[in-house]
């Protein structure tokens, strides 16, 4: 089974909009139209089995009505291979209400964004919700490091995600971008071998660059596949998932160079889609 445990959809209405805005702010093509049929056709391609749609909530205003949403994606997930997590916001004053939401329709995670929503990682507002939703046998999965389109400081850093951990004993966290976008030397310094998880969602290989809005050859740079091998063999092949961030990684192409790193047939099996399997209950 594989499984994509980092993607992004769109209604197709809203889709065109939101993805212009974000492709200008990255300078980044997307490879894919962004929508829900999009993301299953790309599936069919690279021959992947499930994958979980990320909803990010920018406002406060907001992550009722994308878990509405999300909630119908749901319901159809047997047939799609569709799933959604749940939006959070740190100042959500219903934010205990929603996590209750989420729990009682079976919901299997929820996403955080601290580099579009505000606060460091390790503020209080996300310290709440990161244990209450562990309580609630939710999965937890936040951007880590720096984000394309946004200025930095990283607010998701492996100091303050220790933290998080020994404030909250979170035992199903997933930190998204092999644990830190572009601060991968910290992630293996600190994090490596932490009761974490890594997605490897948008790190290693090339960003897709956008004609409009040129980037340097660093700047298209991702990290290469050597320092992938040293971060999984460093933080265990159990604790590591398949992710693309389609639209803005191709399936297929994400799926070619894992299978090109010299790793052990059980060790690409988990990374894969066994060990999401095993946190999704499917």
């Amino acid at each position: 089974m594989v499984i994509d445990m980092h993607t992004h959809a769109f209604p197709e209405a809203l889709a065109p909009v939101v993805l212009d805005k974000l492709q200008e702010a990255a300078r980044a093509k997307i490879h894919i139209a962004g929508t829900p049929q999009a993301l299953q056709a790309s599936m069919k391609r690279a021959r992947v089995d499930y994958s979980v749609i990320l909803p990010v909530a920018t406002n406060a205003r907001q992550p009722h009505k994308l878990n509405l949403a999300a909630a119908e994606i749901n319901e159809h997930s047997s047939e799609t291979g569709l799933i959604s997590f749940g939006a959070m916001h740190p100042d959500d004053p219903n934010w205990q209400e929603e996590l209750r939401f989420l729990a009682q329709h079976g919901f299997r995670g929820i996403k955080l964004h601290p580099a579009y929503q505000g606060p460091f990682f390790d503020d209080i507002r996300y310290l709440r919700i990161v244990g209450r939703a562990a309580e609630l046998g939710l999965l937890i999965t936040v951007h880590a490091g720096l984000d394309i389109g946004v200025p930095g400081p990283a607010k998701v850093t492996p100091d303050n995600t220790l933290r998080v951990l020994r404030e909250t004993g979170a035992d199903k966290l997933i930190l998204a971008h092999m644990g830190g976008w572009m601060i991968w030397d910290q992630v293996l310094e600190r994090l490596a071998g932490q009761p974490v998880y890594l997605d490897t969602s948008f790190s290693f290989g090339r960003v897709n660059p956008h004609p409009d809005y040129p980037r340097t050859e660093d700047e298209l740079r991702l990290g290469d596949t050597s320092l992938l091998l040293r971060l999984i063999r460093a933080h265990g092949a159990d604790r590591v998932l398949f992710g693309s961030d389609s639209p803005w990684g191709d399936q297929g192409a994400d799926l070619d160079l894992l299978r090109s790193l010299d790793l052990t047939g059980e060790e690409l099996r988990r990374i894969e889609g066994e060990n999401a399997r095993t946190l999704l209950g499917l």
